[in-house]
């Protein structure tokens, strides 16, 4: 039996563009664009031909994914009875009764869709490595939420978004523009793909009272509270152990370290977070950290 609708007690429903901009959740949509930044870059950075429209058009695909996997999840949580009334992050367009179930999930597939017809193109630059990216990358953000055994109720979501929003989609980026792989684009994945992987885990220490209570198995249902903190810190520092690295075969990278005092700081805020507006914050904290340590990386290889 599916749940009821969840009617929104403050907030006004929103209409029209509204409604959808907030199902998109458009506070995560720079986790999809910050690896096709970096990839892009390095690439150039190692002297591809800048292949503006390509780039653009990844970051388009990157970007309409990340949409679909939003949406899909907003709709399935709701289905399978995660998403109630005590939840205290950011409201869901499927729970509060804004938009039906149905509906939802049929924004998700024109999203996904328009992933796959716009990377068709992709894969006549990149080849078959780029269409092998491009279906693992939809059949995952399907799988997060999807299935008999979603990833999202996994302690592996981490994981999943440390290879996808990292390593894959920095790889991929920088294939497209140089047709070759490099280690600095896979350290480079790996550096975004940390604070990546720490906004869900902030997510899912919030919400760790109600997925415990819907059976949802998630990272930090696994080490509990105390190594949730622990590995927190290791993902969002994670970048500044491997820009050494990047920096031996890009010393422009080291433009990187200015983002390592706002990293500092959210790395011992976890414990003190507290309620639901402190952690919403460090989430969103932790999103523009890894913005602002791509984009820095994304210039200072190119210097």
């Amino acid at each position: 039996m599916k749940p009821e609708p969840i009617v929104a007690k403050v907030l006004a429903t929103p209409r029209s563009w509204r409604l959808w901009w907030l199902a998109a959740r458009p506070r995560t949509l720079t986790m999809a664009a910050t690896p096709v930044i970096v990839g892009t870059a390095l690439a150039w950075a190692d002297g591809a031909e800048r292949a503006w429209p390509v780039a653009m058009l990844a970051l388009i695909v990157a970007l309409l994914i990340q949409i679909g996997t939003n949406l899909h999840n907003d709709a399935a949580d709701f289905e399978r009875g995660n998403d109630t009334d005590e939840r205290i992050g950011p409201p869901r367009v499927t729970a509060a009764g804004w938009a039906t179930p149905a509906a939802v999930k049929r924004a998700a597939m024109v999203a996904f869709a328009g992933a796959f017809v716009a990377g068709i193109y992709l894969v006549t630059v990149g080849g078959w490595p780029i269409l092998a990216v491009g279906l693992a990358s939809m059949i995952a953000g399907w799988a997060y939420s999807g299935g008999p055994r979603p990833i999202s109720y996994t302690p592996s979501g981490e994981l999943f978004v440390l290879a996808f929003f990292g390593v894959v989609a920095v790889a991929g980026s920088h294939f497209l523009q140089s047709k070759d792989f490099s280690l600095a684009a896979i350290l480079a994945g790996l550096a975004v793909g940390g604070p990546a992987a720490a906004v869900l885990l902030v997510n899912n220490y919030r919400d760790l009272a109600g997925d415990m209570a819907v059976g949802r198995h998630t990272l930090a249902a696994l080490i509990g509270r105390g190594g949730s903190q622990l590995v927190y810190r290791l993902l969002v520092l994670l970048p500044f152990v491997l820009l050494g690295i990047i920096a031996a075969l890009h010393s422009g990278a080291l433009l990187a370290l200015l983002a390592l005092p706002g990293a500092l700081y959210l790395s011992r805020r976890l414990p003190a977070a507290g309620d639901a507006a402190g952690l919403n914050g460090l989430l969103a904290g932790t999103a523009k950290t890894q913005l602002l340590f791509g984009l820095l990386l994304s210039i200072g290889v190119n210097l």
